[in-house]
């Protein structure tokens, strides 16, 4: 396992990426979008330059998948590419219509063994994380750290990353709210221990491990933490006659239902899973 190492899977435009290499680590980032990537490219040619930065590109897929992968890239809501159909559509009914294009298929296992282990990886893949946390499975080494998009759908496909989690060896857990991290300033220490002040962007998905200042959960603690968020995602969420109220209309019962019941956070947000060893 390499300490000073960390993994991005699901670049995007660096948001988090540029936060990893000012923590001082060195960074493997995966991206399928060939715009974003070129971006990228750009932003942190310095870095590149002296091999602080691996730009893995190409879309994550199964080896059922062939050697090509189909992509739908939003160009609306370049945040919400992925490779799954289903995925695609469900944006396209939010008005997020997207674009296929053709991709070279990266094997994850591959990747992990061109690099190595790392100190900390993050899963943001839309509709494959559990894809990348299914490939941990055939290393004997783990990451210190890990985070993952969590389901907010089906609960028992969350119960279903939350039993790979705990095979994999992970045992205690953070559960973040995501909708709350941009414009957040963090005082976090260098891999060196050099201190210094970050604040995060749209879009990042922010701090990790010890830097997170929540306390650690059990599995069983953290899984009714999401009873409680999964509740408000069947009455605020995606699919809830709440997404499709106007905007008055909404502040209106999320004010109502703050008052009420005390909640403070955002309605209904999204969470990340972290894991530690």
């Amino acid at each position: 396992m390499n300490s000073n190492l960390v993994y991005d899977f699901g670049l995007h435009r660096g948001e988090d990426t540029e936060f990893y290499l000012k923590k001082g680590f060195s960074v493997v980032a995966v991206e399928a979008n060939p715009q974003l990537i070129e971006e990228c490219r750009l932003k942190f040619r310095d870095e590149l330059e002296v091999g602080r930065l691996h730009i893995v590109e190409g879309a994550i897929a199964p080896p059922s998948a062939g050697d090509t992968v189909t992509f739908y890239r939003n160009p609306r809501a370049s945040i919400w590419g992925t490779i799954e159909p289903d995925w695609a559509y469900r944006n396209a009914a939010r008005g997020f219509e997207s674009e296929t294009i053709q991709l070279p298929r990266i094997d994850v296992p591959d990747v992990f063994a061109r690099f190595g282990v790392p100190h900390y990886v993050k899963i943001d893949v839309e509709g494959v994380d559990i894809l990348v946390l299914d490939a941990l499975r055939e290393f004997p080494e783990r990451p210190n750290y890990l985070s993952i998009e969590s389901e907010k759908v089906d609960f028992d496909e969350l119960i279903k990353e939350f039993d790979l989690l705990e095979r994999l060896g992970y045992t205690k857990f953070k559960v973040v709210q995501q909708r709350s991290i941009p414009g957040r300033t963090v005082q976090v220490r260098t891999v060196d221990g050099k201190p210094i002040a970050y604040t995060f962007m749209e879009c990042a998905s922010g701090p990790f491990g010890e830097d997170i200042p929540q306390p650690w959960l059990t599995r069983d603690q953290a899984i009714a933490s999401y009873k409680a968020i999964f509740a408000r995602y069947r009455m605020f969420g995606d699919r809830s006659v709440y997404s499709k109220l106007p905007r008055v209309a909404k502040g209106v019962i999320s004010t109502a239902y703050k008052a009420a019941t005390g909640y403070r956070g955002p309605l209904p947000g999204w969470f990340d899973t972290h894991a530690s060893l």
